[in-house]
């Protein structure tokens, strides 16, 4: 594979990844939607359902790593880390132009859910600019969870274990089972078995965290929501933004060594 397969494969499929996985999210939670309250099994399974699309997409191209942990993972494995930055580069902007194109998609139902004074608050115009202060001192805004993740319980230690461990999940899962023949990338059953894992930790694993298991995911429509001019949108929560990151990089590296001492 060439970079430029690499990096195209990369943009592509991840930004498949968060189209329909962050779509699922918005699908769920804006008032103007829908599925509104679908629910937690709705939001499993359609990250389930957006891993399987983007990896059979573009497996051909890049092997579709599509997350900076597997990334990573599979250079510790290897000792190859002459694509890492390349891989790394399609990955965040996939991500960015994912998110992007979920709010393309819901914009008439941001509007209508972060102009709702039941969302934003009432019963005037000063008071929803009040709670829109508010909802920035918070941290996270109310529309930010359809772009990234956040901890119901703020315990940062636990929330770092929480991302550790379902990514050492994740990535162990595709390093014994998913790999294609070449050993580069996720083969035809092996994205049908990640796609199930993700189900599997987001019911089991996700409910402290919102499962990133995932940096470019978690950090790429985090800064795509910092940048939209969405009205009373809040804050962009920064200051747990490493958690999504840190987190699943050391869990797949931990995964990688578990790997090379178990299975290799």
């Amino acid at each position: 594979m060439s970079s430029s397969d690499i990096f195209i494969g990369e943009t592509i499929g991840t930004a498949i990844l968060i189209l329909l996985g962050g779509g699922v999210c918005a699908a769920v939670t804006l008032k103007a939607s829908k599925a509104r309250n679908a629910g937690w099994l709705a939001i499993t399974f359609g990250w389930g359902f957006a891993v399987l699309t983007a990896v059979y997409t573009t497996a051909p191209l890049s092997g579709a790593h599509l997350n900076p942990a597997v990334t990573l993972a599979l250079a510790i494995k290897d000792g190859d880390w002459s694509n890492v930055p390349v891989y790394w580069a399609g990955q965040i902007l996939g991500a960015m132009i994912g998110a992007g194109l979920v709010w393309i998609a819901y914009y008439g139902q941001f509007h209508a859910h972060l102009t709702d004074r039941e969302i934003v608050g009432g019963p005037g115009a000063q008071d929803t600019a009040a709670k829109a202060v508010e909802a920035q001192e918070m941290g996270a805004g109310p529309v930010l969870g359809v772009f990234s993740t956040g901890p119901e319980v703020r315990v940062a230690w636990q929330n770092l274990a929480t991302e550790i461990i379902g990514t050492i999940v994740l990535v162990l899962a595709v390093l014994t089972q998913g790999l294609n023949d070449e050993g580069n990338g996720l083969g035809t059953l092996g994205a049908l078995i990640t796609a199930l894992v993700v189900v599997s930790i987001g019911l089991s694993l996700g409910g402290p965290t919102g499962y990133a298991i995932n940096p470019a995911r978690d950090l790429g429509p985090r800064i795509v929501h910092a940048l939209l001019p969405l009205p009373n949108k809040g804050g962009s929560d920064w200051g747990y933004a490493w958690i999504p990151v840190a987190g699943p990089l050391i869990g797949g590296a931990i995964a990688a060594g578990i790997y090379n001492v178990a299975f290799a």
